[in-house]
This record gives C-alpha cells, sequence and structure tokens, in this order.
C-alpha cells in the first residue's frame, strides 16, 4: 500500500466526519455541544459506545497480548459484564434524577465543593493520560507507516491527528459524536471481520471456532497461581471495577448516556452495549491467536503492539487487508479520542471554571470554544512526553494500571456517597484522595518484590478501599470511628485469602471474618 493511496484514504475519511459535523452542528449552543439537547436515540448511543469503549489500544493492543498472556483478557471483560450492571441499575438512576451535565456534581451535593474539585480533577488527570495513551499509539503506527516516507518529524502527526479531531467536534459537541462514533463503529467492526476472514484463508483453516478452542493459546481461565496477576478471581474482580470507574465513573462515557431521552433508554442502551462489547472482545482475541500464528507460520518478527500493524502492512496478505487494517484503526482511534475531547472540555468548563453559573450563554460559548482548543494542546504535549519517556510494554497494560491510581479516589468517593449516610470534613478530602494512590503503590510494590505477589490490575480496588477508609476517618459522625477496625480486618482479610490460596483454611477463617465483620459495618452505616 503506497504512502498516496493512506492519504487519500484519511482524506475521505475524515470529509466524511467533518460532513456529519457540519449536518448535525447546524444552530448549536452549549447544550448542544455538552448534552445533545437530550435526543440522541439510545441504539444509535448504544454502538458508537463500542467504538469509544475498545479504541485503537484494544484494536491494537489485545491482539498483540494474547502471544504472552493466552485469552486471560476475557477475564476482565466478563468481569465487566458486572460492572455494567452496577452502572445500569445504581448510576444511571442516579444521574438521571439528579438531572446532571458532568456527573461530578453529585459530589459537590453530596460532600461538598472540595469534594467536587477533587473528583472533577482526578478525572482530568486520567481522561488526559487515557486519551494521550491512545492517540499515541495510533499516531506511533502513522508515522511508521505514512508520515517517515515524506520525512515528517512525529510531532507534526500528533499536531495534525489532534486538529482533525477539533475540526469536526468544536461545534456540535457530543451531538457530532453520537453520529459520527455510529460510523466509527461501523467501520472498526468490518475492518476486523475482513483481516479475520483474510488470515483465516490464508491459513487454510476450515472452522475458526474449531481451530481456536484447540488452539493452545487460547487458555482463558486461569485459577493455579493465585499470586498471579493473570489470576481469575483477580482480573473479574479488576475488570468489574474498572468497568464501573472507567465508564460509569467516567465523564467521557456517561457523558453519551446523559444525552439519551431518559432513564429507560439509557439503561436499555447500556443492557445492549454490554452484549456486543463481550461478544466483540472474543473476536479480537480470536484474531490474536490468528495473526501470532500467521506470524510464526511466516516468519516474522513482530510481537505485542507491532504485531496487527506489521502484518496487516507488509503486504503479503493483500492491499485489502491493509486498507480495512487502517480504516479500522483510525476509527477506532478517533472514536474514542474525539469523546475524550469533548468531555475534558465539558468537565473543565462545568466543573472547573462552573461557566453555566457564572457567565450568560454568549460568554459560556466564548469560553468552552477556548476550552476546547486549550485541550487539544495539552494532548499534543501529552503524547509527545510519552513518545521519549513510555517503556517498551503494551499500552493496554500501562492504561489499566494508571486508571488504577488514578480512579481509585473516585471508586471511593462514589462509594461511600452510595453506601452510608456519613458527612466528610470537606476541605480533607483532597489529602484523602492524594495519600491513597501512594500508600496503594507502596503495599503493591512491597508485595511483588518481597511477598511475590502481583496485585494487578486489582490496585484500583485496594486504591478504592484505602480512599473509602480515608473518608470514614474524617467523617464528622463520631460513632463511624468504632467501624474502622472491622473494615480494616475485612480488607486484610481478603488480602490474606489471596496471599495464601483459598485452600489454607486460616485464610477462609480470616475472610469469613472480615466479611461478616465488614456486613456489620455496613448495616451501621445505613443507619
Amino acid at each position: 500500500m503506497q504512502p498516496l493511496h493512506i492519504i487519500l484514504l484519511i482524506l475521505g475519511y475524515f470529509s466524511v466526519l467533518i460532513l456529519i459535523s457540519f449536518l448535525t452542528g447546524k444552530s448549536a449552543n452549549n447544550s448542544t455541544f455538552f448534552k445533545a439537547n437530550n435526543s440522541s436515540p439510545w441504539y444509535l448511543v448504544a454502538f458508537g459506545m463500542i467504538g469509544a469503549s475498545l479504541s485503537g489500544v484494544t484494536f491494537i493492543s489485545v491482539p498483540g497480548w494474547v502471544e504472552g498472556q493466552q485469552m486471560s483478557y476475557m477475564q476482565m471483560v466478563l468481569g465487566y459484564v458486572l460492572g455494567y450492571a452496577v452502572i445500569g441499575l445504581v448510576l444511571l438512576p442516579l444521574y438521571y434524577r439528579l438531572n446532571l451535565t458532568s456527573i461530578y456534581t453529585y459530589l459537590e451535593e453530596r460532600f461538598g465543593h472540595y469534594s467536587y474539585k477533587t473528583g472533577a480533577s482526578f478525572f482530568l488527570l486520567s481522561r488526559t493520560v487515557g486519551a494521550s495513551f491512545r492517540l499515541f499509539l495510533v499516531a506511533n503506527v502513522l508515522q511508521l507507516i505514512l508520515f517517515d516516507a515524506y520525512g515528517v518529524p512525529f510531532w507534526i502527526t500528533v499536531t495534525i491527528t489532534i486538529l482533525l479531531i477539533w475540526l469536526y467536534t468544536f461545534k456540535g459537541g457530543i451531538k457530532t459524536i453520537v453520529w459520527t462514533d455510529t460510523l466509527q463503529t461501523l467501520f472498526m467492526l468490518i475492518s476486523v471481520g475482513v483481516c479475520i476472514v483474510m488470515i483465516k484463508d490464508d491459513l487454510q483453516i476450515k472452522n475458526l471456532f474449531t481451530y481456536i478452542s484447540e488452539n493452545k493459546l487460547s487458555k482463558t481461565f486461569f485459577f493455579d497461581d493465585i499470586k498471579s496477576g493473570n489470576y481469575f478471581w483477580k482480573q473479574f474482580f479488576s475488570g468489574a471495577f474498572i468497568a464501573i470507574v472507567m465508564t460509569g465513573l467516567d465523564q467521557d462515557m456517561m457523558q453519551k448516556n446523559l444525552t439519551c431521552r431518559n432513564l429507560k433508554d439509557a439503561q436499555k442502551n447500556m443492557f445492549w452495549f454490554t452484549i456486543v462489547l463481550v461478544i466483540v472482545n472474543f473476536f479480537f482475541l480470536a484474531m490474536g491467536i490468528l495473526l501470532t500464528d500467521y506470524a510464526v507460520a511466516n516468519g516474522i518478527d513482530a510481537h505485542k503492539d507491532n504485531l496487527f500493524p506489521m502484518i496487516a502492512m507488509n503486504g503479503n496478505l493483500g492491499i485489502i487487508t491493509s486498507l480495512f487494517f487502517l480504516l479500522g484503526l483510525i476509527a477506532a482511534a478517533y472514536s474514542s479520542a474525539d469523546s475524550a475531547l469533548t468531555s475534558l472540555t465539558t468537565s473543565f468548563s462545568i466543573d472547573i471554571l462552573e461557566i453555566d453559573k457564572k457567565q450568560n450563554e454568549q460568554t459560556q460559548e466564548k469560553t468552552r470554544k477556548k476550552i476546547h482548543i486549550l485541550f487539544s494542546f495539552v494532548l499534543i504535549a501529552t503524547i509527545l512526553v510519552f513518545k521519549y519517556f513510555i517503556a517498551d510494554v503494551s499500552v493496554i497494560a500501562k492504561i489499566f494500571q494508571f486508571a488504577g491510581y488514578t480512579y481509585g479516589p473516585l471508586l471511593g468517593l462514589y462509594a461511600f456517597g452510595l453506601f452510608t449516610k456519613l458527612h466528610v470534613k470537606d476541605k480533607l478530602v483532597p489529602i484523602i484522595c492524594l495519600i491513597a494512590p501512594i500508600i496503594t503503590y507502596l503495599i503493591s510494590t512491597y508485595s511483588k518484590n518481597n511477598l511475590g505477589f502481583d496485585f494487578g490490575f486489582f490496585v484500583l480496588i485496594l486504591n478504592g478501599a484505602l480512599t473509602f477508609l480515608g473518608l470514614l476517618f474524617i467523617s464528622n459522625h463520631q460513632k463511624s470511628k468504632s467501624f474502622i477496625i472491622p473494615i480494616i480486618m475485612s480488607l486484610l482479610g481478603f488480602i490474606r485469602a489471596l496471599l495464601n490460596g483459598f485452600e489454607d483454611w486460616r485464610a477462609i477463617v480470616f475472610l469469613v471474618l472480615g466479611i461478616a465483620w465488614f456486613s456489620i459495618a455496613a448495616s451501621k452505616f445505613k443507619n
């Protein structure tokens, strides 16, 4: 595939997106940009969210992960199902009842001003880094297959990438994104299907499902080594909590749900989105097995994030495969990045600057456009930092590891707000939310280096639990202090069970006592 072909594909693709932006951005105002005037069809939101959830990272990193981790990622995907159920049954009713534009305004109503700002700030940090990770991966691929051929430096590649996003989101915002994400998800799924069929035919596989099930890389469930990072229960519960925080407590993902006409539509969206997402992730992992076997059969030295791009673009599978790979990659990357830029603009405008409270409609629109440009530059700068400092590991692993530290305080804040009636000393909340990730890092590092126990993505749950304990400690209700020890007991009981294995009867007794203590504490909190 020649560089000129790639340029024409990119130009044609973005011409379509800009046309959609023009059509959806007519008579757009702040309500259109932030909430799409609450008029989005639920089925469009559900379908578009698939692309936003998967992103270019899933498109490239998940297939590349199979070689080293087999299909263990599916354990996390199954955990997502539990997490999305919590979102649909607990969080969405709350957000619709309060009629929120930014989901973090709940924290102000529940705890106070400092808690509100803390939650919004952690989201801004999390989403900026997460979106930059994703765009960094795609920009690297574009640099390799296109811009290096013309001697274009990496920083220009990144700038062009962000500029294209800004062009089709600056006016219509979330209303435009609901429609563009639908189109981009369709392109991405077609691309995966075409690539699977082309590799299957080249390897002369008669029955794909039989081939996958009998392949040594298809092992999905890991119950053997409880200290391993891919142990089933660690990944399952980590997946559930990652879904809750990276979707349910994330302005980016929830902003789409809040554009639905009502709560019932939003819940239907979440239900169908969950089913399709599980199926799509299975096919990404299946494609990873095919790609790995294809690389071995053809002597291609490609691993991790380089596996899919190198095979798809080397020309052996034909120009059709290269074309659809590139189309799918661009679609997956931009369906995630465009909504990230819009949600960052929304959160900073509403949560930090509070333009809806302090400015008239005309001034709000001017401010919002300036913030949109500001975050475009922030993403460019962050991606350039990753280019020169990121380690040579799977990008998807990096994203989930980072999420464990930045989304943990959000998990603790919302859990405390939803499951207790206690109030806290609001000014101390930022301190608690900064201390919890630090302690989490120290515990995780010590455990891995000295005990041989890898928390993996489970650091998110540990971080949230420590934040919860910290909030309990600074609560205004003096009686609540007596329940700090029972909750610590439950946490230690669970960790001991993980460290020693559930076959150790002492660990089981410790865990049961911890759960009993926690149940007593929880019932007291509700009263």
